[in-house]
């Protein structure tokens, strides 16, 4: 049923405004308009005298127009316009001069006698006080009085988001006719009446009116807080109703048996399970023996051993009869869980009857295998031979089957989307058990935000024996001499009998390294890796550090080889087999090493470029080292100068070995949306007016009303607003985001 939020802006602005707002903004229904916020606001203050105007100070003044010319800049193309205006002060003329650079705007409307307010930086040149561009909002007649001047004077102005062709003022002018014309007391509020009056929150209708046209800052702050909250509570609404759905799926319980694959495995583990291995252990037994599915979330350090106890859970899945999928996004990350789950079982991973206390069989399965490997792997899959299958996207194909999937262990979550992880819980009867692992620390935030519908697991603790990395930031502009270094400290490592890798940003020079130049997507903490006025110089590549290395005295005679996206699978697979095997001494790769590769005779790793990747993925990386006893190091190596932006990721990440810390203060610096995967989901921001950080508090109440409602009205029947909220503002098939982190 069509409503007044669904009213068509062609019809409440006209045509031309209708399509502007359209093409520019993508705004088409009153909702939509009303839901475009102010991104700020600006304070016109009191009215104030010209000559009291301090320099170096943002002011607001009510001022009229006496004299305007344009002309030609001298150097180079455009005009400028000159702008002189008076406050009128009784007795003195007390004026200051508007400068607007290639402002056509300005040249055609600020004619004598027009009444303006003009907000601005105060400056000064060749004597004389100066705003350059400022800001301006033009006073219709009817304030040109004092005394409705000074009532005007005190409101604040809102600021839009806008283009060149769509200016703020012509977006409020658009808010304004919408806001006249829709019956704003017959929209439905979102948040229910008692959560309103508990928390002192505006209604619908006055905060739309305060945040659009405001008459005190107070007033816009109430109402910013109102839509905080109601985007909180709608979001963790969503997450809480999907929660309870999955909990009422039957799923296929696997309880724990005595005398099992499980009970075999823990006997003849080398090592003993740390505090956290067995605490989260416990919990994934009791849920997998549940009779709903298991919803859980696995985070924790790099090598604080996730693996082994997703392991620990698939083998309870297969005592039972059952089989368990690990999903993992790349080929070479699928290979290395494939050999790293048959190195960890030992002779228990061998071809044996599914349940068998002797044995179970793993295979692989991805897109490069060949033929005969592939069929194999489908058939071991379908006839239940298989207890363990391991794979890529491949898993997700409709030609795979499963005898009686019971458990789906996924693998960096943030990498796969909604729908692929339930194209695979759909290959079983019933709901099977859901794991998802990362090694990137989520703060807690974020996982009540992104990941609310997954209960969480933490491991902090790493494994007995293995050595903190040591990490050092590598500055060659400041040092350009330890280039040299670097290499004879690598020819070190490798005559010590240890193996070292090379990461690069990119594969090669062509600029099409396909799914390589992730890292220069996620590199900032709010801007671009280089920063707005750097020339952006080539970044270190596969192939010139092949060739540079060849030619190094210091690496002379040492085993090198490459790693990289564009390999085919044989060739990634051969690449990965020799570097395990200690064939390889060096290894030159990009970002296809950052999760799941394990060597643990690696421990120097020498990141190119570090500037051009994120914290996170500095910490991912790094954490490939130092994984078998020995010491590890990496060494982030930059080219900027010190004091850069961007060099302070690499002093955080050389600071701390917490990837927890890292997360955020990564988090802190970079694009909110990015992190809530508004890439994934198509919009330009996920989130509106709502920061995982800064509104925690809001957050954690949303979450808990949510829960409450929920658990009250799972279909939110005695909902209907936040149930049409829900739906407007996610979409189905925009709720992909709701599981990237």
């Amino acid at each position: 049923m069509a409503t007044e939020r669904d009213r068509d802006l062609t019809r409440l602005v006209g045509g031309a405004s209708a399509k502007k707002l359209k093409d520019h903004l993508g705004l088409v229904t009153a909702g939509d308009l009303l839901d475009y916020f102010p991104r700020r606001y600006a304070e016109r203050g009191e009215l104030t005298s010209i000559a009291g105007l301090p320099l170096d100070s943002d002011v607001t003044l009510l001022a009229r127009v006496v004299k305007a010319t344009s002309r030609k800049m001298a150097t180079r193309k455009g005009t400028i316009t000159d702008v002189v205006v008076t406050d009128g002060a009784e007795g003195a003329l007390d004026t200051i001069s508007l400068t607007f650079f290639n402002s056509f705007a300005a040249s055609r409307q600020l004619r004598p006698g027009t009444v303006a307010m003009f907000s601005g930086r105060v400056g000064s040149y060749r004597g004389r006080l100066q705003l350059t561009n400022p800001d301006y909002v033009l006073l219709d007649a009817e304030a040109e009085d004092g005394a409705s001047a000074e009532e005007l004077a005190g409101k604040p102005i809102p600021v839009y988001p806008a283009t060149a062709k769509l200016p703020s003022w012509r977006i409020a002018q658009a808010v304004a006719t919408v806001l006249g014309q829709v019956d704003l007391e017959g929209l439905e509020d979102p948040i229910p009446q008692r959560l309103r009056a508990e928390y002192r929150l505006p209604g619908i209708a006055d905060a739309y009116r305060m945040i659009h046209v405001p008459a005190t800052a107070e007033e816009w702050a109430a109402a910013r807080r109102r839509f905080q909250y109601e985007e909180a509570l709608v979001l963790q609404t969503a997450l809480a109703r999907r929660k309870a759905q999955h909990a009422q799926l039957p799923s296929r319980p696997s309880p724990a048996r005595r005398g099992g694959l499980l009970d075999a495995f823990d006997a003849g583990l080398p090592f003993t399970l740390t505090e956290g291995q067995r605490e989260v252990g416990e919990v994934l037994a009791h849920e997998l023996a549940a009779g709903h599915p298991m919803n859980r979330l696995l985070q924790g350090e790099v090598g604080s051993g996730k693996t082994v106890v997703a392991l620990r859970a698939m083998l309870q899945v297969v005592d039972d009869g059952g089989q368990a999928a690990l999903l993992a996004p790349t080929e070479v990350l699928a290979a290395q869980h494939y050999e790293s789950i048959r190195r960890t079982l030992g002779p228990l991973a061998r071809d044996g009857i599914l349940g068998a206390a002797d044995g179970v069989e793993v295979v692989l399965l991805t897109g490069s295998q060949s033929g005969a490997e592939r069929k194999r792997s489908l058939l071991a899959a379908a006839s239940g031979e298989a207890g363990i299958v391991v794979g890529t996207h491949a898993l997700l194909s409709e030609q795979v089957q499963f005898a009686d999937l019971g458990l789906v262990v996924v693998d960096e979550q943030h990498r796969f989307g909604v729908e692929q992880r339930d194209a695979l819980r759909a290959k079983s009867l019933a709901t099977p058990h859901l794991l998802v692992m990362t090694a990137t620390p989520i703060p807690r935030t974020v996982a009540m935000t992104v990941f609310g519908d997954l209960e969480t697991s933490m491991l902090r603790e790493l494994p007995a024996g293995r050595a903190p990395i040591a990490t050092h930031v590598v500055g060659l502009a400041e040092n350009p001499s330890w280039e040299r270094r670097i290499w004879a400290r690598a020819r070190e490592e490798i005559d010590a009998g240890r193996q070292v890798y090379i990461v690069c940003p990119t594969i090669g020079e062509s600029g099409d390294d396909e799914g390589d130049l992730e890292a220069l997507d996620e590199a900032s903490w709010g801007g671009t890796a280089l920063g707005p006025s750097d020339e952006p110089s080539p970044a270190a590549s596969v192939a010139a550090t092949l060739e540079q290395l060849a030619g190094e005295s210091a690496l002379a005679g040492t085993r090198i080889a490459a790693l990289h996206g564009r390999l085919d699978g044989a060739q990634k697979a051969s690449a990965m087999e020799g570097f395990a095997a200690g064939t390889t001494d060096l290894l030159v790769a990009t970002t296809v090493i950052e999760v799941g590769v394990d060597v643990p005779n690696a421990t120097l790793m020498v990141i190119l470029d570090a500037d051009r990747f994120g914290i996170a993925q500095l910490h991912q990386l790094r954490g490939r080292v130092g994984r078998g006893g020995h010491a590890g190091t990496c060494l982030l190596v930059t080219s900027l100068e010190p004091g850069h932006p961007s060099r302070e990721r690499l002093d955080a990440v050389a600071a701390s070995t917490d990837g927890f810390v890292l997360a955020q203060k990564d988090l802190e610096h970079r694009r909110e949306g990015d992190i809530l995967g508004a890439s994934q989901s198509g919009r330009r921001s996920t989130l509106r007016l709502l920061r995982v950080l800064r509104d925690a508090d809001v957050i954690e109440r949303a979450r808990a009303d949510a829960l409450g409602i929920v658990a009250e009205d799972p279909g939110l029947e005695a909902h209907p607003a936040l149930k049409t909220a829900i739906d407007a503002y996610l979409e189905p098939e925009k709720e992909v985001f709701l599981e990237r982190g």
